[in-house]
């Protein structure tokens, strides 16, 4: 039974999955704003608010453990240097997900997920 087991599998492998989840925040970090269906973009918020709760430590270990997760240190340095000041003072929260029409060829749930 799946009591409590909320990851949405999306059809895929594990490996698959953790490729599909770095690839999204490492575009929602670099460009601060992406485009996706709900599903991605609710599973996707708590993966990078945790990247962005530890970003705000600023020490040696959170960085790295940050550009790991990330798989990219130009996406890592961004996080660092501009987005976890402006949150500095936030306890959490650091995203929004806004409800867009469906797409017209599938009829799948699309939504924004951005910084707030």
């Amino acid at each position: 039974m799946r009591h409590h087991n909320t990851v949405r599998k999306f059809g895929r492998p594990a490996r698959q999955r953790k490729a599909l989840l770095r690839s999204l925040a490492r575009s929602l970090v670099l460009k601060e704003r992406i485009t996706t269906t709900e599903a991605k973009a609710k599973e996707l918020r708590p993966f990078v608010e945790k990247l962005v709760s530890k970003a705000k430590e600023g020490n040696l270990s959170a960085r790295r453990l940050v550009v790991s997760r990330l798989g990219d240190d130009k996406a890592g340095k961004k996080l660092f240097s501009n987005i976890a000041p402006k949150y500095s003072g936030r306890p959490g929260g650091y995203l929004r997900i806004i409800k867009i029409p469906g797409r017209q060829s599938d009829s799948a749930r699309v939504a924004i997920i951005e910084f707030v």
